[in-house]
């Protein structure tokens, strides 16, 4: 099969299209793949930056869609499903392997490339909205660094849960396709803070995803109300940044912490229980994934490149069938 594969760890050039073996089925879904999700996680393995570090050449591909061919006699799938899945690495090839409590059955109306876009980023930002912020119908998001996946995922969801949303952007196409994806009102980098206040006569939004961090962190603590959350789910930027706690007291807010690969590795079962909720809104289509573009399997490296420099606007898909 053709996988693209991480040669060195020299960031998105060593990324090399190759002919390898297919994986070893044992007792996993075999699906072969039209479709995968390009994430920040991917570009990270690029450099040896992520948590996992497997020793090159690998595959590296997190979230994938296509058609089962072969399925073990208790998995929830059968050959012929169109499905989602979470592989977490193998993705970027024809064909993987994966195990069957993280593979998802995919309604008629969602194409592939769509399907693709969905597993790491709604499933993290639906942990990290119903889970951890326990956000209520009628609370305010903002969502920081909303013109990328993530955060296209983060205001889609926010707002399909009956919150209002805004979107901090850095360039008024993104702002576009944050509104697109369901904001009530966008923002600059440079004056979400005001812009906060004004939308909620000065009260402040209830909650922040944050997927950027860096120096934007602090202002995003003083945008929020009374008991606000702020839901650390990434580093973008590149700079982790610290709190002086003493401001957690002010008005009682909390910085919240969103792991979620951490929280379901020991409870299996939750990815299906999300994915469960999530169907619903699949179907109907209130989820809809905003793809900003696509790439063949071959320019698996031009799409990392372009996560890499912020190009992207919205989610990169790499079309592999």
């Amino acid at each position: 099969m053709r996988a693209a594969q991480i040669t060195t760890l020299d960031g998105p050039a060593s990324v090399r299209v190759a002919d390898i073996p297919e994986p070893d089925a044992g007792d996993a879904v075999v699906i072969d793949v039209h479709a995968a999700g390009v994430t920040f996680p991917d570009l990270l393995q690029t450099r040896g930056l992520y948590q996992y570090k497997p020793d090159p050449p690998f595959v590296p591909g997190t979230e994938v869609a296509g058609v089962v061919r072969a399925a073990p006699s208790d998995a929830p799938v059968r050959a012929g499903d169109r499905v989602a899945a979470f592989p977490g690495l193998g993705g970027f090839a024809e064909t993987v392997a994966v195990p069957s409590d993280a593979v998802f059955p995919l309604p008629d109306a969602v194409s592939f490339t769509s399907a693709a876009a969905v597993p790491m980023n709604y499933l993290t930002v639906h942990f990290a909205l119903a889970r951890r912020a326990a956000l209520r119908a009628g609370e305010t998001v903002l969502v920081q660094g909303a013109g990328g996946g993530v955060g296209t995922a983060a205001v889609q969801l926010a707002a399909a849960l009956g919150a209002r949303v805004i979107a901090v952007t850095s360039s008024a196409e993104k702002a576009e396709l944050a509104r697109r994806a369901g904001a009530h009102a966008t923002a600059s980098p440079g004056d979400f803070r005001a812009a906060a206040k004004e939308f909620t006569g000065g009260r402040g939004v209830d909650v922040v995803v944050d997927p950027v961090g860096g120096d934007r962190f602090t202002d995003s603590l003083r945008s929020l109300a009374p008991e606000g959350r702020l839901l650390v789910i990434g580093f973008t930027a590149g700079e982790i940044p610290t709190v002086k706690v003493n401001r957690l007291l002010l008005n009682n807010i909390a910085v919240v912490g969103v792991g979620w690969g951490a929280f379901w590795a020991t409870r299996r079962e939750y990815l299906r229980q999300q994915w469960d909720e999530l169907y619903p809104m699949l179907a109907d289509g209130v989820l809809d994934p905003p793809v900003g573009a696509t790439h063949p399997l071959a320019d698996t490296a031009t799409a990392l490149t372009e996560l890499d420099t912020r190009s992207a606007k919205g989610k990169i898909v790499l079309t592999v069938r």
